[in-house]
């Protein structure tokens, strides 16, 4: 079934010029494999389409239960340059969790 990522994670972002961070921590420990298998650079990049246009690359953080995700040239050339109404780092956070994944019924618990 399919679910939005905001159901089994929370999340923190921030940005620096034209790169977006997003941080994203299973709400359980048993999320943490769901979204290692779920949330891969690839969908990321084709949940945000043209919006991020550069690199998309995924750190691990087993400790924390999380992944930190840094976004390149996604927010339209930064907060000084953009001309859309928010493209500061905060906005995206919000829009990743909003992608959809798939998961078994069973593994929800």
């Amino acid at each position: 079934m399919q679910i939005y990522l905001n159901q089994i994670a929370h999340g923190r972002s921030g940005d620096k010029g034209d790169t977006s961070n997003v941080c994203v921590f299973a709400r359980k420990p048993e999320y943490y494999g769901i979204i290692a298998r779920e949330v891969t650079p690839e969908r990321v990049k084709a949940h945000f389409g043209d919006m991020v246009r550069g690199e998309i690359v995924r750190y691990d953080v087993p400790s924390l239960q999380g992944f930190n995700f840094v976004m390149k040239h996604a927010l339209g050339g930064g907060a000084t340059h953009s001309l859309r109404l928010d493209s500061l780092g905060k906005s995206m956070g919000s829009a990743f969790l909003r992608m959809k994944i798939e998961v078994a019924e069973d593994e929800l618990g």
